[in-house]
């Protein structure tokens, strides 16, 4: 299953809306998809141990990321950079199995006029430095509470196109590494083997 990451724990935020809607994308193309939203997470990552600990509370969230067939990075710009939660979550994350040839494609937003380009060119630095197969096809939303309305609907038939591309291509893009057996769940299980 691939998991959508809405990468902010503010209440009622359009990343979360934005999520809903391309999780509607990937259920309207016959795929599966669900959304670890960070404002659940956020209460267990002040909780008993961290970074790489496996505490309770966090473990079904680690547990998602480290299975996962995808990750679809829904970030919004906070201050020229990721929102510092979703920084801290991805921290937690256990290395090398939830980073190394795992797919992840990204989509960026933001009120203002790059659309999130500098977040999710943050979000590659980190994901390139941990060996994740990245999907070049990255999605970026300007003046976002314009474009999706209080309902979670987009309003920009460009960008509805854009988030609809990125869903087929993403979904034929980790079905050929999987296929090849060069993504991440593969490798895993070639490791356990060996």
């Amino acid at each position: 299953m691939k998991y959508i990451i809405a990468g902010t724990d503010r209440p009622g935020s359009s990343t979360l809306k934005l999520s809903k809607y391309i999780q509607g994308i990937y259920k309207s193309l016959g795929e599966d998809v669900e959304i670890i939203d960070l404002l659940e997470v956020k209460e267990h990552l002040h909780t008993g141990p961290h970074y790489g600990k496996d505490e309770p509370g966090i473990r079904p969230y680690l547990d998602k990321i480290a299975q996962s067939d995808g990750l679809i990075m829904v970030c919004p710009e906070y201050n020229g950079s990721l929102p510092g939660v979703l920084k801290y979550f991805i921290d937690h994350w256990r290395f090398p199995e939830s980073f190394e040839y795992r797919p992840v494609c990204f989509v960026g937003l933001s009120a203002g006029m790059f659309g999130g380009l500098r977040p999710v060119e943050h979000l590659q630095q980190i994901f390139s430095y941990r060996n994740a197969f990245m999907f070049p096809e990255r999605v970026f939303i300007m003046a976002s509470h314009k474009v999706i309305n209080a309902d979670g609907e987009v309003q920009d038939e460009a960008i509805k196109a854009l988030l609809l591309q990125q869903a087929k291509n993403f979904g034929k893009f980790t079905k050929a590494l999987s296929s090849a057996k060069l993504d991440a769940n593969s490798v895993i299980e070639l490791k356990k083997k060996a």
